[in-house]
């Protein structure tokens, strides 16, 4: 049974994980600013444009193409905006040419697009689009985040030289350990590690905030541990951490107390891959 002493255990949570590549993926930022650059440049043409309706009209009309860089102007992904007011109601097509330049116009200006570029607000559409996409890559935080804690894992993997195996399914395992019937049958395990004597499925996760997520998952793995203690060859691990846990932690502590392969960050970095 588990020998160590919870509290303990717990206070080397850690509040982030947070890596320097987290926070805006710039490269990403700059391929998505290029799509649209020969577009983006024609309609530089605008900025400052004294009659710049006349010149949106002129432009879109020579060069329609342009109207695909519109919808990144307004932070939008795709090719339609849905646009209403008190007089009609219009689903404006950016791939191709679907409204009258009128109509176009008359988005740009409702928008506030026209007022943008024609007062001199920004100097330079490439860099407007560049600040958007940042702006937008900020959204992408969440699922960088739930990466995070994997990519953690792998990389002390990789310190100890041992060959895993990522997104393993119960029924591969199942063609190595003899698991019962009904044990875990749709599961999809972060990590698998195979060995001379067992193999060793890993489940990884980070937490920041608390919420009822924590309490389930705390149950679902205790009820995995219970019954994974009897089969032979086969062998659960846990690594999580992160303060969310702090509202969940009698859960946790309830599978801690069952399950000696539950750790966090700070106990592989005393090196627990290399027990295996």
């Amino acid at each position: 049974m588990n020998r160590r002493n919870f509290a303990e255990w717990l206070n080397t949570f850690r509040d982030s994980i947070n890596g320097y590549d987290y926070y805006t993926d710039f490269r990403k930022v700059y391929d998505n600013a290029r799509k649209f650059r020969d577009e983006i440049n024609t309609l530089n043409l605008l900025l400052g444009a004294e009659d710049i309706e006349e010149e949106f009209k002129r432009i879109i009309t020579k060069y329609p193409d342009c109207l695909k860089a519109i919808p990144i102007l307004l932070a939008v992904r795709g090719h339609e905006i849905y646009c209403q007011d008190e007089d009609t109601a219009i689903n404006y097509r950016f791939d191709k040419m679907s409204q009258t330049p009128e109509q176009y116009a008359y988005f740009m200006h409702e928008t506030g697009l026209f007022d943008l570029l024609q007062h001199n607000v920004i100097r330079s559409l490439q860099d407007y689009v560049t600040g958007v996409e940042a702006g937008m890559d900020s959204n992408s935080r969440k699922n960088r985040g739930g990466h995070q804690m994997e990519e953690l894992v792998a990389s002390y993997l990789n310190k100890t030289g041992i060959k895993y195996s990522r997104e393993v399914t119960t029924r591969d395992i199942r063609l190595s350990v003899d698991l019962p019937p009904d044990f875990a049958p749709n599961k999809r395990w972060d990590f698998a590690v195979t060995t001379p004597r067992n193999i060793y499925v890993i489940e990884t996760n980070f937490y920041t905030s608390g919420g009822s997520k924590l309490n389930e998952t705390a149950r679902s793995y205790k009820m995995l541990a219970e019954e994974a203690r009897y089969i032979n060859g086969f062998v659960f691990i846990w690594i999580t951490d992160g303060l969310g846990w702090l509202s969940a932690k009698h859960n946790l502590e309830e599978t801690f107390n069952v399950l000696e392969t539950l750790y966090n960050i700070a106990d592989m970095e005393q090196g627990i891959f290399t027990l295996l």
